[in-house]
């Protein structure tokens, strides 16, 4: 591929707002090059947003402020500060700058702190589900996955086949069902558990490969057939978009939508976030050839599909998600990073009072008064180049100051903080003051000696509220990867399928965890959790196999007791293999007529268990009789 042009930002910006009558036209067979569908994607790519961030030194948007405050480290002892004068809740009132000198307590200048906004959510934050009744996590999963969108699925990857055979499509295939869906999503889980480098592994004989539990799943050519073949979306419906492809139109996410649709309200539904909440991007892995790919050259995954997520900073549920597709159809006007905060943070959803959190990305006091002016605080680090950032060299923090040292400053309900770590950390905020005391342990070397010791550090309230509820997004991204269910394939929309699962699976978990924390139980771990769905969505629509010698519920299921006595003094004791049926007297029909399928490869056989009543093999190469018994043995 073409190595890409680079681009300055003035250049950027001449490109966005020189003309916008072109619009790059959706393909899944571009390449990676011919992608990108505008100039503020391009700066997307390099972390930048091309209406907000600004390369001069004079801010655009608001008059400089002249005044700061500062707090050096402990070795000196003191604290220095002066209010702002213009500020709503300065104490001072001269326009003189004021200081002061006094030690690390309770007495120090400090900033003023902004109006509380007090939380307001539209629900009881938590989990939206009945308490008292204890749910299995096929139920929970079940939430996300339901009932209806999995006969969706079932009709519209059958319609799918219908018009691919209709085409020349040559590979057999019987119409799925939606008991068939769950036990490949069952798979599709465990493979997440045990790492195979290819699916069919999971099916091999011998020494290596020899995993009973997908043989007794699915045969291995029914999950290649399903795997190849799953299709989200109405055909008809995908043929009539097509059609509008680079019109107004246009659903880039077509293929998705009847999941992607179920999957957000579902998120939304059963769980209300906390006051603390987070926004960051994820990706998606991927290399597919489609618009929708992106190259972040800053990201761990470079490659792939690039989310926007809101989560609940205390435990990383994810709460909402938009997929970026590339050009907004109906932008605001304000910039990429405002729009994609805006768009989750919504009070309908959420109520009024949430305290979000985000990255220099999205930070901007446009984003931050926006925010507050629809009633949510906000907090997060910001560039120094964002349009708004005050110009002021006036007390301003100097290259060598000591670590720990601040400076601060307001401007309405906008605090600014620069701190002195290893390196300058910027900060802005709605909602907290500059400093309250607060100090931090950090490793430091001694210049003349060498030697390494522990000190304490002060550290701005904003650098300390971030780094507690900024990672929610992140949590959530760790607990997929432990255990994704994440595969190779070339089909771009079944890579979200995939990752539609990875969410509803971890979201089900956070479920189960903070009932069993609520009903004061030890919750299971993760893996714990992702075994036992495993189990339950496998036998989904199947009768549960008894041990051997239990007697048949269904012998004795609406029969009067000594009926039922006595039909187990009758029942034969002991597992020896029998035909299912008396034998056909038609030599042609004697082995086949009246077969069931065997319990564990689902195969069709003439034999089964004498005693527990069970379908199963007996043959040369599949001696089921012994390997069923013997796992229900070590049970």
């Amino acid at each position: 591929m073409a190595r890409r042009k680079g681009l300055s930002l003035a250049e950027v910006h001449a490109a966005l707002f020189a003309s916008e009558s072109e619009e790059g036209e959706e393909s899944d067979v571009g390449s990676g090059a011919a992608s990108y569908d505008s100039a503020e994607e391009d700066a997307f790519e390099d972390g930048f947003d091309v209406i907000l961030d600004n390369s001069g030194t004079q801010d655009l948007h608001s008059s400089p402020i002249s005044q700061c405050k500062e707090t050096s480290a402990p070795t000196s002892a003191t604290y220095q500060g002066d209010d702002l004068p213009h500020s709503a809740h300065s104490p001072h009132s001269s326009h003189a700058p004021h200081s002061s000198h006094a030690p690390h307590s309770s007495h120090a200048p400090h900033s003023s702190h902004p109006i509380h906004m007090p939380c307001r959510p539209k629900r009881t934050p938590g989990v939206q589900l009945d308490p008292r009744e204890d749910y299995t996590p096929s139920e929970l999963f079940q939430l996300f996955f339901s009932k209806e969108v999995v006969r969706t699925l079932c009709t519209n990857t059958n319609r799918h086949v219908a018009k691919r055979k209709a085409a020349g499509y040559k590979r057999m295939w019987r119409d799925v069902v939606p008991d068939e869906i769950m036990h490949f999503i069952s798979l599709v889980i465990y493979k997440g558990l045990v790492k195979t480098h290819e699916a069919r592994d999971m099916w091999r004989k011998g020494r290596l490969y020899n995993f009973a539990f997908p043989k007794s799943v699915m045969a291995g050519y029914r999950y290649d057939a399903i795997k190849a073949l799953l299709h989200m979306s109405d055909p008809a419906d995908d043929a009539i978009n097509d059609q509008l492809r680079g019109q107004p139109g246009h659903d880039g996410l077509c293929r998705l939508r009847p999941l992607l649709d179920q999957l957000l309200t579902a998120c939304k539904t059963y769980y209300h976030p906390r006051k603390n909440v987070s926004v960051d991007e994820r990706m998606v892995a991927s290399k597919s050839r489609i618009h929708l790919k992106m190259y972040m050259k800053d990201k761990p995954t470079k490659w792939g599909y690039k989310l926007f997520v809101l989560a609940d900073s205390s435990n990383g549920y994810t709460c909402d998600f938009a997929i970026y597709e590339g050009k907004a159809k109906a932008p605001s006007g304000q910039g990429l990073s405002f729009d994609s905060v805006v768009n989750l943070m919504r009070v309908a959803y959420l109520g009024t009072g949430y305290a979000v959190y985000v990255d220099n990305f999205y930070t901007s006091a446009k984003l931050f008064l926006h925010l507050r002016s629809i009633g949510f605080s906000a907090c997060g680090t910001i560039r120094e180049t964002r349009i708004g950032f005050p110009r002021t060299t006036t007390n301003a923090l100097p290259r060598n100051a000591a670590r720990g040292d601040m400076r601060w400053l307001r401007s309405g309900p906008l605090l600014f903080v620069k701190w002195k770590d290893t390196r300058d950390v910027t900060m802005c905020s709605t909602m907290h003051k500059a400093y309250a005391q607060n100090t931090s342990a950090r490793r430091v070397k001694d210049p003349r000696t060498g030697v390494w010791s522990v000190q304490r550090i002060p550290i701005p309230e904003p650098v300390l509220a971030y780094n507690k509820h900024m990672g929610g997004v992140d949590l959530s991204d760790a607990l997929i990867k432990y255990f994704t269910v994440s595969q190779k394939t070339r089909r771009w929309y079944f890579k979200l399928f995939l990752h539609f699962v990875n969410i509803a699976v971890v979201n089900s978990f956070l479920l189960h965890k903070e009932m069993s924390v609520a009903r004061r139980e030890k919750p299971l771990t993760q893996k714990a959790y992702r075994e036992l769905l495993c189990c339950e969505l496998a036998d989904v629509g199947q009768e549960q196999p008894r041990a051997p010698g239990e007697a048949s519920a269904e012998a004795s299921g609406g029969a009067s007791p000594s009926a039922s006595s006595s039909s187990e003094e009758e029942r034969p004791q002991g597992c020896f293999p029998v035909t299912v049926v008396t034998p056909s007297s038609d030599a042609r029909q004697k082995a086949s007529a009246g077969r069931k399928r065997c319990v564990l490869c689902k195969n069709r056989t003439m034999y089964m268990c004498r005693s527990c009543r069970v379908p199963l093999c007996i043959i040369v190469d599949r001696l089921c009789f012994t390997e069923w018994h013997d796992m229900q043995g070590a049970q």
